[in-house]
């Protein structure tokens, strides 16, 4: 006959199993950090990296993509068909090339969609992908504390909800890890009507396949981007 007192710790192991606390938004951010950038490289990430974009019906766009947070230097030169564009931001001084002009005068920029303001855009794009999911910890970004699981594709995954100040962003972003490692193996966006609330006919979702290692930190190495609203396939961006 087992002891009152063995009885007793049984039953305060049971009692601990059952009101363990719920995985947080925050915590399960932290250990999606932790997956992809263990020894915290992020904030001085400075690295050069190849990206190939493949669409449908058009020749594949060869970018090559400099980013240096610690100098506040971005830069991306990006090459399809014969024509080469380039752009740089440094420290928000924006630079512009179309082939091997660098003097660009107002009708030729016009015409090859060339601004500063797109060479911002780049910046942003680029840098808050391929910080994923480091970027989450931004400021003007909320993580919803309540963690759903969900079956994506046919797999498992712990998703977490973010949203933004309205000067950051006004997409309603969800991100999919795996459940035992925490990689982030999806990420997902909608766009929201004038009530705040989600469209859900809108926006897409994103597959990431494999990893590759850029400053010691994970990335992903191909994204397959599709419509939310039926599926239908727009590209892959695969990091060389």
């Amino acid at each position: 006959m087992r002891s009152i007192f063995t009885n007793f710790i049984i039953l305060i192991l049971i009692f601990s199993s059952c009101s363990e606390a719920p995985l947080t938004g925050e915590a399960l951010l932290n250990k999606a950090v932790n997956y992809h950038d263990p020894n915290g490289h992020w904030p001085n990430f400075d690295a050069t990296f190849k990206v190939r974009m493949e669409t449908p019906n058009n020749s594949d766009r060869l970018s090559t993509i400099s980013i240096n947070l610690p100098q506040d230097l971005f830069s991306l030169t990006a090459t399809r068909d014969t024509v080469t564009t380039k752009y740089t931001v440094n420290k928000g001084k924006c630079a512009i090339g179309l082939n091997e002009e660098t003097n660009i005068d107002e009708a030729t920029a016009k015409a090859n969609n060339l601004s500063c303001e797109r060479a911002n855009m780049y910046k942003n794009y680029y840098t808050y992908l391929y910080g994923l999911p480091m970027k989450l910890k931004d400021p003007g970004t909320h993580i919803d504390e309540i963690v759903e699981t969900k079956t994506f594709k046919g797999k498992e995954h712990l998703v977490l909800k973010a949203t933004y100040d309205k000067e950051v962003g006004t997409d309603i972003w969800y991100f999919y890890f795996d459940p035992e490692t925490y990689a982030m193996e999806i990420y997902q966006f909608f766009k929201q009507d004038d009530d705040g609330n989600q469209k859900d006919d809108t926006g897409e979702y994103i597959l990431l396949t494999e990893e590759a290692i850029v400053n010691d930190i994970k990335m992903p190495k191909n994204r397959a981007w599709y419509y939310n609203k039926d599926d239908g396939y727009l590209g892959t961006d695969v990091l060389e």
